[in-house]
């Protein structure tokens, strides 16, 4: 089984300048690559919208995801609003008072899908992840706009991390088996291991910020997506740069 995700597309209205960078052909592009690569499940994990959700930009979005024919599922980043997404892209069943937030089994395997919108995992949202975990067993995915942790990058852990982390850590560090944890918001590749967390941060569709300089700082423009092999006894996870 595989599965691409996408993150941070961060498209803007029709004609608003979307710092220089052309959003809209990029996303063009990234589409182009996963029709190519006909994986089995797509994900777009956050930030579908450039500074705050709008239906018109989400309603822009939805046809040429759809028009790939692969199953795909939507989480919410900062720049995005919840509700919103959930009415363009049809997920109402999935959509909580707090956020927008669910399982799914792909082949056979569980895949928890967490709403990080407001920088926050709230109350109500912790128990049910803590009462997913429970009914669980085995290795797990768990796809999240932010890092649930911090990653070693100064400009964003400084100024731009998930608030309030412990007891989202604490539940997940909890659970008996691993946890593959797919996220975006920081514009950079790495890969960080804690304790039963193997926490995989996937590169913009937009741009690349520096991971070593305190201040922002783009550090490239080239956009890319991660590609995720799901094997009987193997996860194989890669990042393709266009």
């Amino acid at each position: 089984m595989r599965v691409i995700q996408i993150t941070d597309l961060h498209i803007g209205k029709e004609g608003e300048d979307t710092y220089f960078v052309d959003v809209r052909e990029n996303f063009r592009r990234i589409i182009a690559a996963v029709q190519e690569r006909r994986p089995d499940f797509l994900v777009l994990s956050g930030d579908l919208c450039y500074s705050q959700g709008d239906l018109d930009i989400y309603n822009w979005i939805k046809p040429w995801v759809d028009q790939l024919n692969i199953p795909y599922e939507v989480i919410s980043g900062n720049h995005d609003d919840s509700l919103l997404m959930a009415k363009a892209f049809g997920r109402d069943l999935d959509l909580k008072s707090d956020g927008l937030y669910y399982t799914r089994t792909w082949g056979g395997k569980p895949f928890v899908f967490m709403d990080t919108s407001k920088y926050i995992v709230e109350e109500k949202q912790l128990a049910w992840v803590e009462a997913q975990l429970q009914q669980l067993k085995g290795d797990i995915v768990l796809f999240i706009h932010h890092p649930p942790l911090l990653v070693g990058m100064p400009f964003m852990d400084n100024n731009y991390a998930l608030k309030d982390r412990n007891p989202l850590l604490d539940i997940l560090s909890a659970y008996p088996g691993n946890i593959d944890v797919f996220c975006g918001h920081y514009h950079i590749d790495r890969t960080i291991r804690w304790k039963n967390l193997l926490v995989h941060v996937t590169p913009s569709c937009f741009f690349q910020i520096d991971s070593y300089a305190e201040d922002f700082k783009v550090d490239h423009y080239r956009i890319a997506f991660r590609e995720i092999s799901f094997l009987p006894e193997l996860t194989i996870s890669a990042v393709h740069y266009l």
